[in-house]
């Protein structure tokens, strides 16, 4: 079976989860894969010259005039550099050039999974050269499935499911992550003008997993951590972000490919907590199609767009200039989200919400 015969199969499969689940995911339909060789056991690239901070950065108390934000980040998404699509990294560059340019603060930039398209040495190479060219504020990330699809390319570059998994292995693919990152984990926590950011990750695909398919696993040692860091982290009645790159399933279920799997442990997690938001990505929903992008549960759920190809409602990138992502910025009383169309440097009026904080009582 070639690369084409294997995404239309997945396609396929999509289509009727679509059906049944109320359009909840998408699977991309990506250009072609690299043609030069990579070597069978990728090489790690060096880390970005950024202030990731290893495990968790530094805190830094936020201090701010009235009617001020206490902390603003970016979140992005759905980066999916490629060698092989020269538009991914025109993208990236054009998104990072908007918060160059940008007036307000920056005090962190999120990027929640799908850092490349195949999880190959070439192209976090590229991801390395195009971040390598910016000053980054305090940086963070998580996985996405992409990120573990080297194991589909060969040594000469190319898609090849009939030699799966082509000497490769998801150890490879997270090891490349966390070399990027400076991470012991592939999920990590980040202080940000002492909000605290919790990235969960994906930890392991089919090579390990292969009932998981496209969808995010996490092992009982990472529902622990995020048990334990949601109840530090709500101690202070301060809000709590938590970023994943697959969405959850509908309520009451646990995903499959595609979502969260172990959604009814991630949801009970998250119960007992006020002022909780929840960023992911893989959708690649553009923010001015129509598709709803925030949903409330115990919890403020927002889906984010893309950087490297926002989609249409049809799973189609009809809008091929837009490149997309999130602008957070916490007040006093409220959250506000805002949608930032990187190809204009404008907001998307679509995409705008204010939230209001609900009163909490700190915790000794």
């Amino acid at each position: 079976m070639n690369r084409r015969s294997f995404l239309k199969s997945i396609l396929a499969l999509l289509g009727l989860l679509i059906t049944a689940g109320g359009g909840l995911l998408a699977w991309l339909d990506r250009g072609r894969l690299a043609a030069s060789a990579e070597p069978a056991a990728a090489a790690p690239q060096q880390p970005i010259p950024s202030p990731t901070g290893g495990d968790q950065l530094a805190e830094e108390t936020a201090t701010a005039g009235p009617g001020e934000p206490l902390m603003s980040m970016f979140v992005i998404s759905d980066l999916h550099i490629s060698l092989d699509d020269p538009q991914t990294s025109r993208k990236l560059k054009q998104a990072l050039e908007d918060m160059k340019a940008f007036h307000m603060p920056i005090d962190a930039l999120v990027i929640t999974g799908d850092l490349t398209d195949t999880g190959s040495d070439r192209d976090y190479k590229e991801l390395t050269r195009i971040l390598s060219g910016y000053k980054l504020p305090p940086l963070g990330a998580n996985m996405g499935n992409h990120d573990f699809y080297t194991v589909w390319i060969n040594k000469n570059g190319g898609w090849d499911k009939d030699h799966y998994p082509n000497g490769k292995s998801d150890a490879v693919s997270r090891e490349q992550f966390m070399k990027l990152m400076n991470y012991k984990k592939t999920y990590n926590e980040m202080k940000v003008k002492g909000y605290t950011v919790l990235l969960l990750s994906q930890e392991a695909y089919i090579q390990e997993k292969p009932e998981v398919g496209e969808g995010a696993w996490y092992s009982d040692e990472q529902l622990a951590w995020f048990k334990e860091r949601m109840a530090e982290a709500a101690r202070d009645g301060k809000p709590v972000f938590v970023m994943t790159h697959q969405p959850l399933p509908p309520i009451g279920e646990n995903g499959g490919t595609h979502q969260l799997i172990r959604a009814k442990e991630f949801r009970e997690i998250l119960k007992p907590y006020k002022n909780v938001f929840v960023l992911c990505g893989h959708r690649h929903q553009d923010f001015m199609n129509g598709t709803n992008h925030y949903v409330r549960e115990t919890f403020h759920y927002f889906h984010n767009s893309s950087v490297g190809r926002p989609l249409n409602r049809n799973y189609q990138q009809q809008a091929k200039d837009h490149a997309q992502g999130m602008y957070v910025q916490v007040y006093a009383d409220k959250v506000v989200l805002r949608g930032r169309e990187f190809e204009t440097r404008t907001f998307i009026d679509e995409a705008n919400w204010t939230i209001p904080l609900e009163k909490t009582a700190k915790k000794a």
